[in-house]
């Protein structure tokens, strides 16, 4: 996957890091705002998500107090005019992840359209 600099990427990483924002995480609107009404993920602990447990999960799980997750390797290509793929690593709290998002434009704005997050070890990397 080449790393692609358009707006549309450039959008998606942006929607990406506001995703991972505490606050934004902590509140039901502006998660649900950025997540498609089709979302679902399947998610790092293995469990499989869709927007309404999403919605109504992470707002209870965030914390004031916890911190930005640490992001590296961002890639994104533009595979139609109104889909994103994007690639990236996370870590939070000694915890690694491989993520891969798909990203549509809507009436509404660029959202969410699926998530995957896969652990992995820093050591193995």
């Amino acid at each position: 996957m080449t790393d692609v600099r358009n707006t549309a990427v450039e959008v998606a990483v942006e929607g990406e890091l506001k995703l991972l924002d505490p606050e934004v995480r902590r509140s039901p609107e502006l998660l649900g705002s950025l997540l498609h009404p089709e979302f679902h993920e399947f998610g790092a602990s293995g469990r499989r998500w869709d927007r309404a447990s999403t919605v109504s999960r992470l707002p209870a799980q965030t914390d004031p107090a916890d911190r930005y997750a640490v992001t590296s390797g961002f890639k994104g290509v533009q595979l139609a005019p109104d889909v994103v793929h994007l690639v990236f690593d996370t870590e939070c709290n000694g915890r690694h992840a491989h993520r891969s998002s798909l990203w549509r434009r809507t009436d509404d704005g660029w959202q969410l359209y699926f998530h995957q997050g896969t652990p992995f070890s820093a050591e193995g990397e």
